[in-house]
């Protein structure tokens, strides 16, 4: 946490003071990121739970700085005008939003264009924002880093397409380690001669440089860049995939040969109209395509992973202390939700304790989704009762969480959609749910029947009402009520407890104590 190394060597402390003075802060100050890149413009304002910030604000403009750059050596001149317009613009949003600095991070089109100086101290003059230039390599590890935000667990290679560039670096272990650059953007590819064939062996050749320097054996690719998520985009459209959430979406080696086939037969228009991705972003898709097959054929990965995390996220872990990036950044962000959004914030944990007896021997990466669905259990109650348990669904398999699969956000709106409701028949969620197999389904009906009625059992907290006991063997609930209990035990809650049993497949027995 040092800072970040701009391209003239100077280190920076990228938002002018320490974001995390305290390993034990949880929550972040508003603070606000401009990328500029060779293709699009970005502002992005974090605010939220500080291990898993949530976007306050979230802007693009796809100015086209770098659009033949290759040719001319400098900026494109439509492009200055545009970015010149678009950070105006962020200056003054951040302004009226009270984010002193906003700091912005210029990439490959303005490091090397030779225009790229006189284009920084305009953008200064004009509008007070200060541009800093970052390197190949630097612009690697931030973009890495931003993956590991995402994925604590993340090991293998990321790589982040942009106009004119393509990084690379090593992840492992919650480190950074080997980076590189390389000229594999799409706006360089355009000016690349010899035809589709000069292409192939450019694009091959490139590659297999980038792999002789970095090795093989990266079980997982993690793609990060906007062509890389149009193509995912393309793959869900061509699979019928039911998520159109992009952050963790995967993809086989098979798969991407399928798409990038698929995308060959299609025009710019077609595609546009599947996924109303714009105009510019789709025109570069097909050359990205292509380096995309390449480096699946060089690297032989098991899997690639989108990432909608990348150099913005990775000057947020950069100032992160150990403390907060060891975190998971899932339980941090449900309990922040609680802390906002639910009518007795504290009673998550409560609850979570009190239904343990029903899942002693769940694994941990099961345990993590309990801990975050007790957290989230009543953050919905503002929205209409008819309409709380899809409302919930929605809210998380399309929420900005990190560190969760698409089975897992299906698993977590499953088990809150029974929380508020016993019976999934009909739910317009249903074409989800084939994301899980049917002892997942009933895992999380399961779990949402425990929520559903301990969150009745007690105003304060559970335990003060009873205790749970679970004997498989002898297939029966036990709820061993306390005095507090005895007067809690309505009609309404024997049915809730009933309903559980009824889940888990035992009898239920009632004990007064």
């Amino acid at each position: 946490m040092n800072g970040i190394v701009t391209a003239s060597g100077e280190t920076i402390e990228p938002f002018g003071r320490s974001l995390f003075e305290r390993a034990s802060e949880r929550s972040l100050s508003r603070v606000g990121v401009v990328d500029v890149g060779s293709n699009s413009i970005r502002m992005v304002v974090f605010d939220g739970a500080a291990r898993s910030p949530a976007y306050f604000y979230n802007e693009k403009v796809m100015a086209g700085l770098g659009q033949g750059l290759a040719t001319t050596g400098r900026l494109n001149p439509e492009g200055v005008q545009r970015g010149m317009v678009a950070l105006r613009r962020f200056a003054a949003l951040a302004e009226g939003m009270g984010i002193k600095p906003l700091t912005c991070v210029a990439t490959a089109a303005v490091r090397e264009a030779e225009d790229g100086p006189a284009f920084r101290r305009a953008v200064e003059k004009e509008t007070g924002l200060k541009l800093h230039v970052i390197d190949g390599e630097e612009e690697a590890r931030l973009s890495a880093q931003g993956v590991l935000l995402g994925w604590p667990e993340a090991s293998g290679l990321v790589c982040d397409i942009g106009g004119n560039s393509m990084e690379l670096a090593e992840v492992k272990g919650g480190k950074v380690g080997r980076r590189i650059t390389t000229p594999l953007g799409p706006f360089r590819l355009q000016q690349v001669k010899g035809g589709a064939s000069g292409l192939r062996d450019h694009i091959r050749k490139t590659v297999e440089g980038a792999v002789a320097r970095l090795g093989r054996g990266h079980e997982t690719i993690y793609l990060v860049g906007g062509s890389w998520r149009a193509i995912a985009r393309l793959d869900m459209e061509r699979v019928n995939y039911p998520m159109t959430v992009l952050h963790e979406y995967r993809m086989t080696r098979e798969a991407v040969e399928d798409t990038v086939k698929w995308i060959g037969g299609k025009s710019v228009p077609e595609m546009r109209a599947m996924t109303g991705i714009s105009q510019s972003r789709m025109e570069l898709v097909p050359l990205a395509s292509l380096v995309l097959r390449q480096l699946v054929q060089s690297l032989e990965p098991k899997s690639l992973a989108v990432s909608s995390y990348g150099i913005r996220e990775g000057l947020l872990y950069e100032q992160m202390p150990e403390g907060l990036r060891s975190r998971d950044p899932l339980i941090e962000a449900a309990r922040f939700s609680e802390r906002q959004m639910a009518r007795m914030p504290g009673f998550g944990k409560k609850l979570y304790h009190f239904l343990e007896p029903l899942f002693a021997d769940v694994p941990p990466e099961r345990d993590r989704l309990i801990r975050a669905a007790c957290l989230l259990h009543d953050t919905t109650w503002r929205t209409h009762p008819d309409y709380r348990a899809d409302a919930c669904f929605d809210n998380v398999t399309r929420a900005n969480m990190a560190a969760l699969s698409h089975p897992e956000r299906v698993f977590l709106g499953l088990s809150l959609l029974h929380r508020y409701k016993n019976s999934r028949a009909n739910s317009p969620m249903a074409p989800l749910f084939a994301l899980l197999n049917d002892k997942e389904i009933r895992d999380a009906e399961v779990l949402g029947k425990a929520m559903r009625f301990g969150a009745m059992f007690s105003v304060k907290d559970p335990a003060e009402a009873g205790t749970l006991k679970l004997m498989p063997k002898k297939k029966l609930l036990e709820l061993k009520l306390t005095r507090t209990g005895r007067a809690l035990m309505g009609e309404v809650t024997e049915a809730r407890f009933r309903a559980l049993a009824q889940a888990l497949e035992v009898e239920p027995a009632v004990i007064q104590s």
